[in-house]
């Protein structure tokens, strides 16, 4: 019983270090705003999601996201891919509360195992804007210059690897890759 709820404490530690607010999705293969719209609808029917804005001009869309819910990068890249276009760019603001991060390490926030690359060891505060540089939520050159910054597996896979998976969780364990 002492172990089920030091491991509740844990989770409910971890969950509040970090909350995500927004998004800035960017989205390829559009080519008239029946396209934009397909997206928006898209994006809208995602369950975490409150509110999405189009930038039809940069085929982007600003996303926020409702209070106190998980957010699944996974999800918003489906929906774009469900629609049938591509993400061309991810960027995810969130609110941090003395998180520490340094270059090629795993950091747990809001139950995601996000994987810093090409970063300086620091202290999140306040609201900081991240990148996420896995395939297929970047372009193929982004996705090529930063896998120069680690030699984990997991970069290709997304997925925890042994590498990582004896510290930082379960092999199988998905790990999203993101830069400041």
């Amino acid at each position: 019983m002492k172990y089920i709820l030091f491991a509740c404490a844990l989770l409910y530690t971890i969950s509040t270090q970090a909350q995500f607010k927004q998004a800035y999705l960017q989205a390829s293969g559009l080519t008239c705003s029946m396209c934009s719209k397909a997206i928006y609808k898209a994006l809208s029917a995602v369950p975490f999601v409150e509110k999405v804005d189009s930038d039809i001009k940069n085929s982007a869309y600003n996303i926020a996201f409702k209070n106190n819910m998980s957010v699944d990068f996974d999800a918003l890249k489906n929906a774009v891919t469900g629609a049938g276009f591509s993400v061309a760019k991810l960027t995810v603001t969130a609110n941090f509360d003395n998180v520490k991060v340094q270059n090629d390490a795993h950091v747990i926030i809001q139950g995601k195992t996000l994987h810093f690359l090409n970063v300086p060891n620091q202290t999140l505060n306040g609201n900081k804007t991240l990148t996420v540089v896995d395939k297929n939520f970047a372009t193929a050159k982004e996705y090529k210059k930063f896998g120069q910054y680690t030699a984990m597996k997991c970069y290709q896979t997304g997925t925890m690897e042994s590498c990582c998976a004896k510290k930082d969780g379960a092999i199988g364990t998905r790990v999203y890759h993101v830069t400041i």
